[in-house]
């Protein structure tokens, strides 16, 4: 039996669709593969930061601490509790501790703080608002490309879970609800 050549054309074609959709599918796994490997490391550079102002933090307290009233000293307290409880917390609770330990860095008076931390707190803030922008744009850039259509059908992301966003306050403000947390 001979194929004829229109035969041979159309299984030429399907052979040529099918390689082509499977190349798609390999560069798009390998991608959704290394976007989840860049948020992976974003998020290590965020929890670096985060844990590098809740330092800065904890040397602001222990200044608090040492040499004033018995309010500050309370203040002070408080202040070194909030950054361990952020650097310890759990990863669904992060975002509320460190926005807990913002509130009170924004209650504390600047001026009564040695220039060196001054300096070392707004670079630690600095880095912590960066990391999280960075985290932030790779869990978007993940998304987008696990949450399309093909994507899921295919289950190209395999078991991944999709990447969260981390949103905190920047430089935050003080707010009411300081001593409640």
């Amino acid at each position: 039996m001979t194929l004829s050549d229109t035969t041979i054309a159309v299984l030429a074609l399907i052979v040529a669709v099918v390689v082509i959709a499977a190349a798609w599918a390999f560069q798009t796994a390998n991608r959704l593969d290394r976007l989840n490997v860049r948020v992976d490391l974003a998020r290590g550079s965020l929890d670096a930061a985060l844990e590098r102002r809740a330092v800065v933090t904890r040397s602001i307290a222990a200044g608090m601490i040492a040499g004033y009233d018995d309010e500050v000293r309370a203040a002070g307290h408080q202040l070194a509790a909030a950054a361990d409880q952020a650097e310890h917390a759990p990863p669904e609770a992060r975002e509320q501790a460190e926005n807990r330990v913002s509130a009170l860095l924004a209650l504390t008076d600047p001026a009564g703080r040695p220039q060196g931390l001054v300096v070392e707190l707004a670079d630690a803030e600095t880095r912590v608002m960066m990391a999280r922008r960075f985290y932030n744009d790779a869990v978007r850039d993940t998304r987008n490309l696990a949450e399309r259509r093909l994507v899921r059908w295919l289950r190209l992301g395999g078991t991944a879970t999709l990447p969260n966003y981390f949103e905190i306050t920047e430089r935050g403000a003080p707010t009411g609800d300081v001593a409640d947390a």
